[in-house]
């Protein structure tokens, strides 16, 4: 059972959230949250397996309650809900830790298996629209960062072939691209994937995308 806690301003929108994901039998409502200090203190609390998040609310917003349920270091996973595809509040959350975002006017199914995803810890986001996402993304990241003046300690722990494959995941290869272009097979993919994610300390893939971006082993 997949628990669910819901953080929106606006009354309607979370009754609606809530009737959709109470319809289904592997998901479950623990409670709402009108504002992003009710959904850190009810994270503490419940310890739901994904939090839908609204960015902009009233007090604390969603992107500063993202960081700081992210921060705490818990298995929550936080899923960005944004009125407009790919703006500015997608790229503050993503790199604030969420694992992925949606729009609100998302087919009722892509809500669900999207909540899905994010629980089973992979990324919302598919990785076909990852390089978009990005090269959208990276224009929000400051210039000159020190992570691009100096080695990053996330790659430190990392061997050749890591290097490689976080490099392609910022590139946007499917694991099936990564496999047929490297001549490995897809399950050792999969194995290196989960390294790269534990060694650069990436809560999933969108994370270790922009993990390749930020220290610069994928320019735009």
């Amino acid at each position: 059972m997949t628990t669910v806690l819901i953080a929106d301003d606006q009354p309607l929108q979370r009754f609606g959230f809530r009737m959709l994901l109470e319809s289904q039998d592997d998901m479950t409502v623990l409670d709402e949250a009108a504002n992003g200090t009710e959904a850190v203190r009810k994270v503490a609390d419940l310890r739901p397996d994904v939090v839908l998040m609204d960015v902009r609310m009233p007090g604390m917003d969603g992107i500063e309650a993202t960081r700081r349920i992210t921060a705490s270091g818990d298995r929550t996973r936080v899923l960005i809900l944004t009125t407009f595809d790919l703006d500015e509040y997608a790229y503050a959350g993503l790199r604030a830790g969420a694992s992925g975002f949606l729009v609100k006017d998302a087919q009722p199914e892509d809500l669900l298996s999207g909540i899905r995803a994010v629980a089973s810890g992979d990324a919302v986001v598919a990785p076909g629209l990852t390089r978009r996402l990005l090269d959208a993304y990276v224009h929000h990241l400051p210039a000159g960062t020190p992570e691009a003046a100096a080695p990053d300690p996330r790659l430190a722990a990392l061997t050749d072939r890591e290097l490689e494959i976080l490099t392609v995941l910022g590139k946007g290869w499917t694991n099936t691209e990564i496999a047929t272009r490297l001549h490995l097979a897809e399950s050792t993919v999969k194995t290196h994937v989960g390294r790269v994610l534990a060694k650069t300390g990436s809560r999933d893939r969108v994370q270790a995308v922009i993990c390749a971006y930020e220290t610069g082993l994928v320019q735009p």
